[in-house]
């Protein structure tokens, strides 16, 4: 599994949680911040995702 997937996958988490947040304590910018890491997230996920497989097709 590729580093990026792991980083992808926790800025994800980390999105999520700010997003949240801000929206229950009615804190725009936080919620915001928390879209922008989560499509951060999900862009360096998808990142990892095609190392990994480039990794499959270069071991066959």
């Amino acid at each position: 599994m590729d580093k990026d997937r792991i980083k992808g996958t926790a800025k994800k988490v980390v999105g999520s949680v700010k997003e949240a947040t801000g929206k229950v304590t009615g804190d725009a910018k936080l919620e915001a911040q928390g879209k922008a890491e989560k499509a951060a997230g999900s862009v360096q996920n998808a990142v990892g995702n095609v190392k990994d497989a480039a990794r499959d097709i270069l071991k066959k």
